[in-house]
């Protein structure tokens, strides 16, 4: 299995849902990054599940730092992550084994790995892996965030509500970095939660789309061609599940502009240059341009619903039905945008230490 992503700053996933661990190596790290545990907490809290609109499985992610960090500070060599699983029901998955839940990956991972895979929770598929990238992810935020670095993921939309466009950037990354629930706007995001208990109520699930900005990248980041800032982040962000989509820019919302339309007119500000729109999402020929990087990614329903679903018993290859029972999200979106924060903060990492060498992460490298 391909669990290692990054050249430079290398992060390697590990563990199954109902395993006995989970966790993340991060390879390539400079020494004498801070390590803030309370912010880690943070990070992690943000991902855990809260209220109706979340799965009763409440795993407390009581991690350990077992290498690569000493008196507060990464020592250069791999970080080792590990967080305990405390909360599994195996039984929940034993009746369904041979039934291929719609939208999972219990069918196309029996293919693959015939039959050898670990089932239970998802196994290997599983959203509970993330918890590994968002610890991995503070630290990587904290590095960016020592060179003039922030990274804010909303809920642009969700159950037909929106939120308010980016604003002051600066400020609303702040914001965000401690909303539970990240929508910009009070008033929609008090009516999109009432979208997701209402769905939660009918025993179905919702999806909506997640919007991220990107601010302090410097200019001439990237490669022309294999290795674009986009195709790189968007290898990455396809990895994290539920994502089945992503735009850079305003992408397929203009694809009737014209090209004076769409063109970010450059111009000189305060000696720098800079861009007078933004369309191109910060990223001209694979490249940063210095301009704030966006994105949006969709975020699919989750597909574990508790209505009665016709699916396909593939040890007895015959049709069949699903009624699932145990614990599941309604919603993924608001647990997902840490995570694609995390993602983005390791894959920028990454790119950065490539482009400059890897002790520049390091807030006085």
């Amino acid at each position: 299995m391909k669990n290692t992503f990054g050249n430079s700053v290398a992060t390697t996933i590990y563990g199954e849902s109902h395993g006995e661990a989970i966790g993340v190596v991060i390879d390539g790290l400079a020494p004498g990054i801070p390590v803030d545990r309370d912010f880690i907490d943070a990070q992690l809290t943000l991902r855990r599940p809260s209220g109706k609109i979340s799965t009763a499985r409440q795993e407390q992610d009581e991690y350990r730092l077992v290498s690569g960090v000493f008196e507060g500070k990464t020592t250069g060599t791999p970080l080792c992550i590990v967080i305990p699983n405390t909360q599994t029901r195996s039984k929940d998955y034993s009746a369904t084994r041979a039934l291929a839940r719609p939208g999972h990956a219990d069918y196309t991972a029996y293919c693959k790995y015939h039959g050898f895979e670990d089932y239970r929770g998802g196994g290997h598929f599983s959203g509970r892996i993330t918890a590994g990238l968002v610890a991995a992810g503070a630290i990587a935020l904290t590095a960016l965030h020592g060179k003039g670095i922030l990274i804010g993921t909303h809920i642009k939309c969700c159950g037909g509500v929106e939120d308010r466009a980016f604003g002051d950037l600066s400020a609303d990354i702040t914001a965000l970095s401690t909303m539970p629930f990240a929508v910009l706007d009070k008033a929609a995001s008090e009516e999109m939660y009432t979208r997701m208990e209402a769905v939660a109520a009918e025993g179905d699930s919702i999806g909506g789309l997640l919007e991220t900005a990107v601010i302090g990248m410097p200019a001439g980041v990237g490669e022309p061609w294999f290795d674009t800032v986009e195709g790189v982040l968007s290898h990455a962000l396809f990895s994290i599940p539920a994502i089945k989509g992503v735009q850079f820019g305003d992408a397929f919302d203009l694809i009737d502009a014209k090209g004076s339309e769409y063109n970010d007119p450059f111009h000189m500000e305060n000696g720098k240059v800079t861009v007078k729109t933004n369309h191109n999402g910060g990223i001209n020929g694979g490249i940063t341009n210095g301009a704030p990087i966006t994105f949006r990614c969709a975020v699919k329903p989750t597909p574990s619903i508790y209505k009665e679903q016709d699916t396909v018993d593939f040890f007895k290859n015959e049709d069949a039905k699903l009624q699932i029972h145990g614990r599941h999200d309604p919603a993924i979106i608001h647990r997902a945008r840490v995570v694609v924060d995390s993602v983005t903060a390791l894959v920028l990492c990454d790119v950065l230490a490539g482009r400059f060498g890897t002790d520049w992460l390091r807030s006085n490298g």
